[in-house]
Formats: structure tokens, C-alpha cells, sequence
């Protein structure tokens, strides 16, 4: 008898209409959806009309759940595997079900589709072409100090995501890392309230309107090392248009040649005052 698939279906992250024409053939034609929340799928499948046997895989039941659903799949059934929002396998526990799949010799199809670092990327204006995706910080601090020692040296773009009751602590924190970077933090990804705040930590007192309430996607700006000296600088700087003003001079080198904003503030700050 041949074995089963197990299909990796995302989900919206937010608007119900992105879900796409395949994901919703899949999910109705599958032996059984496994989901990470079965109260939260039920409002998505209800929407599309699907009325498919569905089970819980979370991370409180994953041990026991895997062996049963593997069992289905060695026998040939074929599972559909969702999360809340987003591409299975990403920041949640389907990925012990992938690769306990895979270690069994079972097929795993994954399908395009909806996950929130892609659209937060290619939106914040931060380099696209190499980037990080980290996750969510881990909660204990001696790990967490450890991953962000590692990863504020990075020369290319950062990628977290952040829960909404912890999200203006991690800004803080990070800002200890980060002093001179841009970020982004997109909030709401697909939804009504769809909001991209951009800043530096430097000036993050700034941001006085952020609503805490929804789900965060937050990028920095990588850390790229210019041995430019000053007198290269200073040529950058008298190159620039005079209309611009200081703060505009400042983020235009800075991320061009990945020096920090600081040593080039001051210097611009010098010519103008000469």
C-alpha cells in the first residue's frame, strides 16, 4: 500500500480572502486536517464550506499526536496540516511532524502561500536581497543576550517576530544592541489596521502613536562594516544636496555605507556650523 502526504496548507494571516484555490481543494479533499488551534480553523473553514474530520496538533499534544498521525500516513491516508495564520512549520510545532514524516519515508508537500516575514520584507524598504529570519526571542535572558550578541554583527536584514504584550520592552532592549540602525515594525500584516512604523532606535522616543494591540513583525537594518575614513565622508557629505536636511543627510550615507549615523551626524554637524 502506498503511503500517505502530508500537506503543509497556509492560511491567512489576517484577511480570509488570501487564502488560495488549491489550499482550499486540498483541505476539502484530504482524509484529515491536523490544526494548531481547532476552535481558530473552524472559523476558516466554515468561511470556504469545508467540512473535513479535524484534529488538534499543538505543541502540548505534539508527542502523542505525531505517532498517531504518522500511523495515518503510513497506512495511506493523506493529512492536511495547518497553523492559526501563516506557512506550517514557521515559528510553530509542525516541524517535528515534518521531519518524523520525512525520517518515515512519507511524502510532505508544502503549499505557497501566506506567511508574515515575506510581505513585512518586501514592505519596509530595508535591503531584500539577504536577510535573518530569527523567530521570537527566547523568554530566558541568558539565551536571549547570547542570540542577540550573535546577531547584531549581521550585514543584512533582521528579521523577529514579537508578541503584543512584550513588544515595547524587546524595542527597548534592543535598542542596546542597535543604537544606530533603522527598523521597521509592521503591525496587523493583511488586516483593516495594516500599520508600518519606520524609525531608529536612536530616535524611538519618537514613536509616541504605537498601537500595541495585534501582531508585530519587526526588521532592523543590517550592520554592514565601511572602512571609509573621515575625508570620504566629509566628500559624501558636500556631495549631497544642501535641501536636505541634517537627519536626511545622515540616513541617506548611513545607508549607503553602513556607517553609523552618529560619527557622520557629527561631522555633517561641523561643515554646517563652519
Amino acid at each position: 500500500m502506498p503511503k500517505g502526504v502530508l500537506y503543509l496548507v497556509p492560511t491567512p494571516i489576517g484577511n480570509l480572502g488570501d487564502m488560495t484555490y488549491r489550499a482550499v481543494e486540498i483541505l476539502k479533499n484530504a482524509d484529515l486536517i491536523a490544526a494548531e488551534d481547532t476552535r481558530t480553523s473552524l472559523k476558516l473553514l466554515n468561511h470556504y464550506e469545508i467540512r473535513n474530520k479535524l484534529v488538534s496538533y499543538h505543541k502540548f499534544n505534539e508527542s502523542k499526536q505525531t505517532k498517531a498521525l504518522l500511523d495515518l500516513l503510513e497506512q495511506g491516508k493523506s493529512i492536511a496540516l495547518i497553523t492559526d495564520a501563516g506557512t506550517p512549520g514557521i515559528s510553530d510545532p509542525a516541524s517535528i511532524l515534518v521531519k518524523a514524516a520525512i525520517d518515515s519515508n512519507i511524502n510532505v508537500s508544502c503549499l505557497p502561500g501566506a506567511t508574515a516575514l515575506i510581505p513585512a520584507l518586501a514592505a519596509s524598504g530595508l535591503d531584500t536581497e539577504k536577510f535573518t529570519f530569527a523567530g521570537f526571542l527566547p523568554t530566558r535572558k541568558k539565551e536571549r543576550t547570547a542570540l542577540l550578541n550573535s546577531l547584531k554583527e549581521l550585514p543584512h536584514t533582521l528579521i523577529l517576530y514579537e508578541s503584543s504584550h512584550r513588544i515595547i520592552d524587546t524595542l527597548r532592549e534592543l535598542q542596546a544592541y542597535f543604537p544606530d540602525r533603522r527598523f521597521v515594525l509592521a503591525r496587523e500584516l493583511s488586516k483593516l489596521y495594516e500599520t508600518f512604523y519606520r524609525c531608529s532606535f536612536a530616535d524611538l522616543s519618537q514613536i509616541n502613536d504605537l498601537e500595541t494591540r495585534g501582531e508585530f513583525v519587526l526588521l532592523i537594518e543590517g550592520g554592514v562594516k565601511a572602512d571609509i575614513s573621515d575625508e570620504q565622508l566629509v566628500v559624501m557629505i558636500k556631495d549631497q544636496s544642501p535641501e536636505l536636511t541634517i537627519k536626511e543627510l545622515v540616513d541617506t550615507i548611513s545607508r549607503y555605507t553602513g556607517v553609523s549615523r552618529n560619527r557622520i551626524y557629527k561631522l555633517a554637524l561641523e561643515l554646517r556650523n563652519q
